[in-house]
């Protein structure tokens, strides 16, 4: 189990966000008084992985919390990550997001005495936590890269989805990536052909006594082979999905497609193909 604690501003949300991408069942704010039970149920039911953030709204019951988290780990495999960072960093963060902070007594109390106040009250626990990182000078992905260097995982793997679609049916909405194929030979213009979709040999018999299908689609998926590394290395994505459009989505964008998606499938096992719009005509 990991215990995540730290001042308010200094990236739990982001940090319990990253555990649930890489696995963990996260809990948030859970109150103390449920905590050893808590353990109890996980330790004995539950081979998941478990991450538990405990903060400042849990003022009354921090004092005696450093001592329980002791003795809680005489018996079951507990670590502790402190997540901290600098008083006027915390008091940017405060401003730019315009959130209150969970100590601050409004009409009576600025920001900074506010988070003074908690950097006092988390210090028994930044006194014995296992991990701590110091976000002042951290974006959210610097973040999530130290973290999982200190969990020694590696981050989860890209989920790709392929999509071929019909441009007169709509651009799918959730599209990252969309590629018009529209230029190409179309088939449908073969009244022997027209049934056929792109996975049948007519069309790819067809589409492939050209050069330009067959050199798109290597250059397309040597331009995703390249670029899709950025989306889990520095932007953190845990999802992607690219569309290939022709007129109907039943013969040019579905040959791009598959043919797209066994390159791609070098590298990314998991890749997903789907059709959209490959029944539609």
């Amino acid at each position: 189990m990991l215990i995540v604690t730290g001042m308010s501003g200094a990236g739990k949300s982001v940090a319990l966000h990253t555990l649930e991408d890489l696995g963990y069942y996260c809990v948030d704010n859970l109150p103390l008084i449920l905590l050893d039970a808590f353990v109890r149920d996980f330790a004995q039911h539950h081979a998941q992985p478990v991450a538990v953030a405990i903060d400042a709204r849990n003022a009354q019951d921090i004092s005696a919390l450093s001592d329980k988290l002791q003795t809680m780990k005489s018996v079951t495999r507990i670590q502790i990550l402190f997540l901290n960072a600098q008083t006027n960093v915390l008091a940017r963060r405060f401003s730019e997001s315009r959130r209150p902070h969970p100590l601050r007594n409004f009409g009576s109390e600025q920001i900074i005495e506010a988070i003074e106040k908690e950097r006092k009250l988390l210090g028994s626990l930044n006194n014995i936590a296992d991990m701590l990182i110091d976000t002042s000078n951290y974006r959210a992905a610097d973040l999530r890269q130290q973290l999982m260097q200190l969990l020694n995982t590696t981050a989860p793997h890209l989920l790709i989805t392929l999509q071929s679609f019909g441009f007169k049916h709509g651009i799918p909405v959730n599209a990252d990536f969309v590629f018009d194929v529209r230029f190409l030979p179309n088939p449908y213009w073969e009244a022997r052909l027209r049934a056929f979709n792109g996975k049948e040999q007519p069309i790819i018999d067809w589409l492939e006594q050209f050069a330009e299908p067959r050199q798109f689609a290597q250059e397309t998926a040597h331009y995703l082979q390249h670029w899709l590394s950025y989306f889990t290395g520095q932007n953190n994505r845990a999802y992607l999905n690219i569309a290939i459009g022709c007129t109907g989505g039943q013969h040019r964008s579905v040959f791009i497609a598959e043919s797209v998606g066994a390159i791609l499938r070098q590298d990314f096992p998991d890749l997903h193909i789907e059709h959209r719009d490959i029944e539609k005509n």
